[in-house]
């Protein structure tokens, strides 16, 4: 088991949602973005790391058919698929590392929020690129650590980006669309500031 899979499986092993910072009632900006792409409801959506997130549950009640979350942990899949109860059996769960994921399809919409910081090296970082060319064929919203928000999470070293840094890093096979920053309250009553990104996939 690797050291960073070995994390996640005792964060999610020893803590409940409202004893971890990312936890969201209701992730609205995620939402915000998927919907500002104009897909129908048949549309394939990843949420990568998406743990225990409750955009699953979200887009399974607006209708959406094609949802798949991959998550390092085990245990954080296991835990959405106990909220979930029968509607588990609608969504298409891979447990893996981002950066050891094999896509056999290709999405309408990858969703990232508070992944792809956590990749610190270089070599992580331009595996996750490389993936994503090959698996998104549509849109992509990446939301990370602002410049302004955290330096670290769960007890790792984060990378933190603004708006020309994440552009830069998708600039090849990417096309920015928007940009936002958001305060994310914590269930601690802490303030976490995020930058959310939008792209669309583009081939030369």
């Amino acid at each position: 088991m690797t050291d960073r899979k070995k994390h996640w499986e005792t964060v999610y092993e020893t803590k409940n949602p409202d004893q971890v910072s990312w936890t969201q009632d209701i992730p609205k900006t995620s939402l915000e973005f998927i919907h500002s792409f104009g897909l129908d409801k048949t549309a394939k959506i990843i949420d990568i790391g998406g743990g225990d997130s409750k955009l699953v549950d979200c887009l399974l009640d607006e209708g959406f058919k094609n949802v798949t979350v991959l998550d390092i942990s085990a245990k954080s899949l296991e835990k959405a698929k106990k909220r979930l109860g029968q509607k588990a059996n609608q969504v298409n769960w891979i447990e893996s590392d981002i950066i050891d994921f094999e896509p056999h399809t290709t999405f309408d919409v990858w969703h990232d929020r508070a992944a792809f910081h956590f990749l610190t090296s270089t070599e992580d970082i331009n595996t996750y690129l490389e993936i994503a060319r090959r698996a998104v064929s549509g849109f992509m919203t990446i939301g990370t650590f602002s410049q302004m928000g955290p330096k670290k999470c769960s007890g790792l070293e984060i990378k933190q980006y603004n708006k020309n840094k994440l552009t830069l890093k998708f600039e090849e096979g990417f096309e920015i669309i928007k940009c936002v920053t958001e305060d994310h309250i914590t269930p601690f009553d802490t303030s976490q500031n995020f930058m959310f990104c939008s792209f669309k996939r583009q081939y030369n």
